[in-house]
């Protein structure tokens, strides 16, 4: 796949990921309504830590692939199945999301496809939306869950926060990737084939005081720490103005009256 991953895949960005499925797994398994038994498919399974997720949720019967491209991930997801018990629970394959690595007698046969936070990193979103539909079965299930990086609300909005996050989102864009996916999943769905049915948010934000804050506050500062040099690269800000944004994030994150909004787009469709 012609793409780049912005975050990168070193320890500190795995144990990000981590903490994130901590997260929003559960919400995004309450959307998903799993009826048990089914047959699924999870592109760009990361971690593997969803994908474990739903094939506990799917019961017996369930059969669950997830595919992942990236060795580093992959090998860190099939370890932390293994440490949990669950290494027979999935079938975790490298592989392209935009060429999936499925045998002749799979394709057709899901009952969900599922994909998240991989939209965003592609050069070719629709191919892969059209790879996804291509793999269930008539009738089955296309979800989608990616960002739409518009609609994040910090307050008191931090000092230089808002051209911080701008920077980075523009950064998107010169990978060729596209940081405002989210708003498209529908519009995806329909030009792969499929046929939508549902949009709608998963709330992912919190404020002081809550339990849930200081990760997803830390979440925050952990994805624009981490894409630094690639802003910088692109001359968006200078390293001043970048690392002065970055402490003005860290004081709001201390501040009694902190809050975050942001929420994750979904989308499903049905095959035709």
């Amino acid at each position: 796949m012609n793409t780049k991953y912005i975050h990168g895949t070193t320890g500190e960005e795995q144990r990000r990921l981590s903490v994130l499925n901590d997260l929003i797994n559960e919400a995004s398994l309450r959307e998903l309504a799993l009826r048990g038994g089914e047959c699924i498919l999870d592109v760009g399974s990361g971690l593997g830590q969803f994908t474990r997720a739903m094939a506990r949720v799917a019961g017996p019967g369930a059969r669950v692939v997830g595919v992942e491209r990236d060795p580093k991930q992959l090998t860190e997801a099939i370890q932390l199945a293994e440490r949990a018990g669950e290494g027979a629970l999935v079938d975790l394959r490298a592989g392209d999301a935009l060429a999936l690595p499925l045998r002749e007698d799979e394709w057709g046969g899901f009952d969900v496809a599922h994909a998240r936070f991989v939209l965003e990193h592609v050069t070719d979103p629709l191919g892969v939306v059209r790879g996804m539909v291509r793999a269930v079965r008539p009738g089955g299930r296309i979800v989608l869950e990616d960002d739409d990086h518009d609609v994040i609300r910090l307050w008191p909005d931090p000092p230089g926060f808002q051209q911080l996050w701008q920077a980075y989102s523009r950064t998107y864009d010169r990978l060729g990737n596209d940081a405002y996916v989210g708003r498209r999943l529908v519009a995806l769905l329909h030009e792969a084939g499929a046929v939508p049915k549902r949009n709608t948010w998963i709330f992912f934000g919190s404020c002081q005081g809550n339990p849930t804050f200081d990760a997803l506050a830390a979440n925050i500062i952990h994805i624009l720490a981490g894409a630094r040099d690639t802003v910088l690269a692109q001359a968006f800000l200078n390293s001043d103005y970048f690392d002065a944004g970055m402490a003005s994030l860290e004081f709001w994150r201390r501040r009694p009256d902190a809050a975050l909004w942001y929420s994750i787009c979904w989308a499903e469709g049905i095959a035709p």
